[in-house]
């Protein structure tokens, strides 16, 4: 279903793209919204697709085994919706805060028994008895909902007929809602915890064309989140699975339609 959604977007980006270019460059024909842009406010909405995953700096120690990174990540596509507001600054900026809605499920994968090696302790672990890892021990299928709250500087063009190229930046605050942060429970019992509030920064570039009734926005979109997220399994924990990451930070391309 998701990787229906994404194809589904882009594809209608692509479409939108070539149509708007068809329809637009006909010089006698009417611009549109003439006044759309000169609202101090306006409001709207957006869909997304995503591709999203992890980005992984392992430890030195029980994170790479012969130089062998012992944890991997796959990448995997979701989708989301959101709300824009629309604040105009002057001709070339404006300033958006764009709440939404994201779900993501990704898979991280830890082939760390070679940690058994560390069993009689170090200088950074306890001793601890070495268990047998199975299938669901290495395994750790994520589900993730996220509240993200990007506020977006945007600079446009001028209009071209009925379209009008941009780019913005910004940065974002993300709760996710199945962090299990506050979980007594670890890796250990099966149990992936990571971080409930966090920080990202996002850039975006994309065309708005303007039609008889609203504005219509492919865009791509790209957000990079600035903390780690991982929490550390307990004390009593082997070092298989936190101790293995030094930092887990999401990042994810967005496809977006936005529509105001």
């Amino acid at each position: 279903m998701n990787k229906f959604l994404l194809k589904a977007l882009v594809l209608a980006s692509v479409n939108i793209a070539f149509l708007g270019n068809a329809q637009f460059r006909t010089q006698d024909r009417m611009d549109r919204l003439e006044d759309f842009d000169q609202k101090k406010v306006s409001w709207g909405f957006y869909l997304n697709a995503n591709m999203i995953d992890y980005k992984i700096v392992l430890d030195p120690r029980y994170g790479m085994y012969e130089n062998h990174n012992l944890v991997s990540s796959k990448e995997s596509t979701s989708f989301g919706a959101g709300l824009i507001a629309k604040f105009r600054m002057n001709d070339y900026l404006d300033v958006r805060l764009e709440p939404g809605l994201q779900f993501a499920q990704r898979q991280l994968t830890f082939n760390t028994q070679s940690n058994d090696i560390y069993r009689d302790g170090s200088l950074t672990n306890a001793p601890f008895n070495p268990i047998l890892l199975t299938d669901k021990d290495r395994n750790r299928d994520i589900k993730s909902t996220l509240v993200d709250i990007p506020v977006l500087l945007e600079f446009h063009g001028e209009r071209w007929y009925n379209s009008r190229p941009y780019i913005a930046a910004g940065v974002n605050y993300i709760v996710n809602l199945q962090s299990n942060s506050g979980s007594v429970e670890d890796n250990q019992q099966q149990t992936f915890r990571s971080t409930t509030h966090n920080f990202a920064w996002s850039a975006e570039m994309g065309i708005q064309f303007y039609f008889n009734k609203f504005k219509l926005t492919p865009a791509v979109r790209g957000t990079f989140f600035m903390n780690n997220e991982m929490v550390a399994d307990n004390a009593t924990t082997p070092p298989y699975w936190s101790a293995a990451v030094s930092t887990l930070q999401t990042r994810a391309i967005m496809f977006v339609l936005k529509f105001e």
